[in-house]
């Protein structure tokens, strides 16, 4: 049912990163770079906040074909690991995976110097520029980058090449049930679907009758349109939302990491601002978030 996503172009600075490095002429080192050299596979570990969660398997074999043929043609990018007795890698786990698949023993890798943020950061901005990324591992990635990194939509949308409105759209898919998520990770429901859901009063009963019915997208939206009726009469004296303000709550979702949502009031300045959160462990989280804020404007 649902379409592997286009190939997508690499950001700015992720295609210099992931570009073919070459060492400098004369015998002259590039500071950053610790070395290129062939590193044994049983030394080479994964990164444990790689954002990325699923891989799928028939790529993955197709790769490992590929690589028991002609070997590994991109070195991955490793730092030395924090506990020392190997290396962890930044990007390339794809390839790492492939070669283990080909019982491959030595691998090629640059090997380079980055922090713990750093090698976050890069490991996920190099994720969610992969074709083959499924939707939800994409949208979490933007908000990590957006929590860790106090990353902007604005800044996002250059960097990445994004338009404001397609990351605010991928990210409000986050505010799906977990079962409908895990549908859409799974290939089971399509992006389409997904998005039409957000507005239903129960999308995981939605989601199972779409799967289990082969639902259209449009027989899914006309679903969830009936389903909000009756909130209709809740909402009426609210204006109807625009660009900026599904974007602002967009923001403060990713930021918060609860749902938010925004009502101004018809004709006027003022509305309700709604912040959703799933058990009394989000409610403190809320509440020391608020707390902190406090104190530091009383300073």
């Amino acid at each position: 049912m649902a379409k592997k996503p286009e190939k997508k172009a690499l950001g700015r600075g992720l295609s210099a990163l992931m570009a073919d490095i070459e060492l400098p002429s004369h015998g002259m080192k590039d500071p950053e770079i610790i070395g290129v050299q062939t590193v044994e596979i049983t030394k080479i570990f994964t990164n444990p906040e790689q954002p990325r969660r699923t891989f799928d398997e028939e790529d993955l074999a197709d790769l490992a074909r590929s690589v028991a043929e002609k070997g590994i043609i991109q070195p991955l990018i490793v730092r030395e690991h924090p506990n020392g007795g190997g290396y962890e890698i930044v990007a390339g786990e794809r390839r790492w995976r492939a070669a283990q698949r080909a019982k491959i023993d030595r691998i090629p890798v640059i090997v380079r110097n980055f922090s713990d943020l750093e090698m976050l950061e890069i490991a996920i901005i190099e994720n969610i520029q992969r074709a083959d990324l499924n939707p939800v591992d994409e949208a979490r990635g933007y908000r990590m980058l957006m929590q860790k990194f106090g990353h902007t939509q604005d800044k996002l949308s250059d960097a990445l090449g994004k338009s404001r409105s397609y990351l605010a759209n991928t990210m409000r898919l986050l505010n799906l049930p977990e079962p409908v998520l895990q549908m859409l990770s799974d290939g089971q429901l399509s992006v389409g679907h997904a998005r039409a859901m957000i507005t239903a009063d129960d999308p995981v009963a939605l989601a199972k009758k779409t799967v289990a019915r082969g639902l259209s997208v449009r027989q899914v939206e006309t679903r969830s349109k009936k389903s909000a009726t009756s909130r209709k009469t809740k909402t009426s004296k609210y204006t109807k939302k625009d660009a900026d303000t599904i974007s602002l709550e967009a923001d403060l979702t990713a930021n918060l990491g609860m749902k938010v949502t925004i009502n101004h009031t018809a004709g006027k300045e003022n509305g309700i601002l709604s912040i959703e959160y799933k058990d009394f462990g989000h409610l403190d989280k809320l509440c020391q978030m608020l707390s902190a804020t406090r104190k530091a404007d009383s300073k």
